[in-house]
């Protein structure tokens, strides 16, 4: 077993298809690990705009957190109307660019893109920041872990759908079951207390109030809590991983995650203002999040809370794979109407779409080390994405009951869910704008820009290569064949087979430095002309760049351009004599001037010129 094997496991035929489809239990932690553990950081993300507040500003999270929960479940009844109706994956792109047109389907496309990239940045950097809020001492390497555990994501998910979802399941209901304890305990507790717990490790006192309640600021507090709902369409992106009745399968999972969600972000946002915990700046020494607060007041610092906290670490690491596992299929989809690479449509060895996989880890990447892994810094361009892919998607699915007629009531619920994101995303952008969401409202029109680009090169290419006439057989005639020749070899003598083969017409091209005779000159007459003289096949003619300055590619590019110009209606055939090396680090021992030369005429040549390889193979020792 080679070690791509071990560590990616073993090549799927296509025929295996049908084993790598999962159930319910398997499309939680795939499919919904990134809504579950918003529990861990979306009441704090709002809580932390509610700090100028003081104490009045604690009670106000359960009225904030239970404005989102509405609007979650309006999001929960629209995507199941979605996932019946798009039983081959309903995702805002598919479901915009069918109802609403190109142009909206571009728009959900970018914002997907982005919310799927942000989705798996935010998941991984609350992971480490639950780790270095139980270890503080390892606050300075939250980058490197981010990183880490970016890897080892990529690798699990490289191993296909069901190895995935089996390795998932055990940490995601690990962080529900341990979570769920908390909010039972701690609930328990403020019954017999009358009201009135006793925190078992208190938690730091809410600073007195600074600022008045103001509705900007409630805004603020509950856009930033808004990112607790990214992970809804995700179960409506993926429908087709599920197996028969996938429908079924994929509403059951989705009705899980919804009220698994409702309980974990309201048990924990009620017991915050129940022991009076309120967010702590990020920024400072000894910071700790709100749920690690949480798990001190109601559990204490006891083995439990590390077993809770390294469960929070795990599922919010973890919790990335929802971006794994929509985002390559989002990128197929795209790719399919030629808006993105082809190679976006490829199967890898464990019949998963790699590239788009290759793709989420650059770019995540990319945002980790550009906001040093810190969650509060992603929070602002998080969700916004998100939420214009929610409001095109509902907008779609009202066209689309529009015009399947006979579903007024459908058309209600997808009509109330676009007019409620589409507010959401309104509020969004308008407090986020200035604290990072500016970035993600340039980085849409841009993706929509490169996305035209592709297009349209793909709309050239085929205009330009798909001739349906009949074959041409006119004006066919022999090709020029030019071979660079250094020296007279046994890779060389292959070329020149080769070349008398295709044409009567032959130019050796020969660059020659210095001012004594070169070397394949001394030998031509004997080793090439005199072996060919009394035979019916073409004399080839020697020609001798000069070069003065020492350059071979230049005086070669300029005599086979200037050789086709010359011949208007022949085609000109460069045989290029090369060696294959056995391994990839002997190719450092030779110069590379047949690949810059092969390169050069693709880039500056025409539909005339045409390069062939005349491969050499190194025999194995």
């Amino acid at each position: 077993m080679s070690f791509l094997d071990i560590l990616f496991g073993k090549p799927l035929a296509t025929s295996e298809e049908r084993g790598e489809h999962i159930g319910v239990a398997a499309g939680i932690p795939i499919f919904g690990l990134d809504g579950l553990t918003s529990a861990a950081y979306g009441p704090e993300a709002a809580m932390v705009f509610l700090i100028p507040l003081g104490l009045q500003g604690l009670h106000l999270i359960v009225p904030i957190i239970t404005a989102i929960l509405c609007l979650l479940v309006i999001l929960f009844f629209s995507y199941r109307q979605t996932i019946a109706a798009y039983p081959h994956g309903g995702g805002s792109y598919t479901v915009a660019t069918e109802n609403l047109g190109a142009t909206a389907g571009l728009f959900a496309a970018a914002a997907l893109m982005i919310d799927y990239i942000l989705t798996a940045a935010v998941g991984i950097s609350a992971g480490v920041t639950a780790m270095v809020s139980a270890f503080p001492k390892l606050h300075p390497h939250t980058l490197a872990f981010c990183l880490a555990i970016l890897v080892f994501l990529a690798i699990i998910n490289m191993r296909g759908v069901r190895d995935t979802g089996l390795a998932f399941v055990v940490p995601t209901f690990l962080f529900v079951g341990s979570l769920a304890i908390v909010i039972a305990v701690g609930i328990f507790k403020y019954i017999a207390s009358h009201g009135h717990p006793m925190a078992v490790v208190a938690p730091p006192p809410i600073a007195p109030a600074s600022e008045m309640i103001g509705l900007w600021l409630l805004l603020k507090a509950f856009s930033s809590g808004c990112a607790a709902m990214t992970g809804t369409e995700a179960v409506s992106n993926g429908v087709m991983a599920f197996g028969e009745p996938r429908v079924k399968k994929a509403q059951h999972t989705l009705t899980v995650i919804i009220v698994l969600l409702i309980m974990l972000l309201f048990g924990t946002s009620y017991l915050a203002n129940a022991y009076h915990i309120g967010a702590m700046d990020p920024t400072i020494p000894g910071y700790q999040s709100v749920l690690s607060l949480l798990v001190c007041a109601v559990m204490g610092r006891s083995w439990f809370y590390f077993a809770t906290m390294g469960c929070v670490l795990l599922a919010l690491a973890l919790s990335a794979n929802t971006a794994f596992a929509d985002f390559p299929r989002l990128t197929r989809a795209i790719a399919l109407h030629d808006y993105l690479p082809h190679v976006f449509t490829l199967r890898g060895r464990r019949l998963l779409y790699s590239h788009g996989i290759y793709a989420l880890v650059t770019f995540t990447a990319i945002i980790l080390i550009m906001f040093d892994g810190v969650t509060d810094r992603l929070i602002p361009l998080y969700a916004i994405g998100a939420f214009l892919a929610f409001t095109l998607s509902q907008a779609g699915m009202v066209v689309h009951w529009r015009k399947v007629g006979g579903a007024p009531g459908k058309m209600l619920v997808n009509g109330i869910g676009a007019i409620a994101t589409g507010i959401a995303l309104i509020i969004l952008v308008i407090t986020k704008f200035m604290e990072g969401a500016w970035i993600t409202a340039l980085l849409v029109p841009t993706i929509i820009y490169g996305m035209i680009r592709v297009k349209r090169h793909y709309t050239r290419i085929y205009h330009e290569t798909a001739e349906a006439k009949p074959l041409d057989v006119t004006n066919l005639e022999e090709p020029i064949v030019v071979i660079p020749m250094d020296r007279w070899n046994r890779m060389t003598e292959k070329a020149m087979r080769f070349g008398l083969v295709l044409s009567k017409d032959i130019r050796v091209l020969h660059v020659d430095c210095d001012e004594e005779p070169s070397a394949l000159c001394a030998v031509w007459e004997e080793k090439i002309a005199r072996p060919l003289r009394g035979t019916d096949l073409p004399q080839p003619q020697l020609v001798l760049l000069k070069s003065h300055f020492r350059f071979i590619i230049n005086p070669l590019v300029h005599y086979i351009l200037e050789l086709e110009k010359v011949h208007p209606t022949r085609k000109v055939t460069v045989l290029v004599p090369e060696l294959v090396v056995r391994h990839w680090w002997e190719n450092v021992l030779h110069n590379q001037r047949v690949q810059v030369l092969k390169v050069i005429l693709l880039l500056r040549g025409n539909q005339r010129i045409i390069v062939v390889n005349i491969p050499w193979y190194l025999n194995p020792r």
